[in-house]
């Protein structure tokens, strides 16, 4: 079938889990047809999903690739010094550490980031990253039945946590586990801070 729309977003996603069982997926988009923002998805220790995002642009695009039990519309904002993160919403504050680049980004940066970052190589690495990282696939079909493409190019660790969701304390850093529900994808168990570029391609 021939494709009708494409969609590419360029940026990071930091993925972690915390010891009060919250696990967040944060998106640092710096290039995408929406503009620059940045998101956060939420799953707390209960299963229930929250979207934090800025728009109501940005919102709907999200909710049509993955699933969520409420959406909350506020500023976020991601900043901070080199080697952090610091995510600033209504509902969300949190610091992140960020470390040194993980054996897999060493890995990644060895191939061309044209290749890496492409559909076809998505594709071509999606049978590995099922194998090597449980609940991580790098192609897949989201909601509306668009074609979603994860080309990672870098990954580094996080080395710590601190922050709260609503009223909750969030504690300390933790795996990401049991895998994020948002989507056909989670983020790999060790948290980490990924280099990618998505593709999202809707087809007749």
């Amino acid at each position: 079938m021939p494709v009708t729309q494409r969609w590419c977003f360029r940026g990071q996603i930091a993925g972690v889990g915390s010891t009060s069982g919250v696990r967040v997926v944060v998106g640092r988009w710096a290039d995408s047809h929406l503009g620059s923002f940045a998101d956060a998805m939420v799953e707390t220790a209960h299963g229930h999903r929250v979207l934090i995002a800025p728009t109501e642009g940005v919102a709907e695009f999200i909710c049509a690739t993955y699933e969520f039990d409420e959406v909350r519309i506020e500023p976020i904002v991601v900043g901070g010094p080199p080697g952090e993160w610091q995510v600033a919403s209504t509902s969300l504050d949190l610091h992140i550490g960020v470390g040194g680049r993980m054996p897999l980004g060493r890995l990644l940066r060895l191939v061309p980031t044209r290749v890496a970052a492409s559909p076809a190589g998505a594709t071509a690495i999606d049978p590995v990253a099922r194998v090597v990282m449980r609940g991580v696939r790098t192609r897949g079909t989201a909601l509306t039945g668009r074609q979603e493409f994860y080309g990672a190019t870098d990954l580094h660790a996080v080395t710590g946590l601190v922050g709260r969701f609503d009223d909750l304390d969030l504690g300390s850093l933790a795996p990401v586990d049991p895998p994020c529900g948002f989507g056909f994808s989670s983020t790999p168990r060790r948290p980490g801070v990924t280099d990618v570029l998505t593709t999202v391609i809707e087809r007749d």
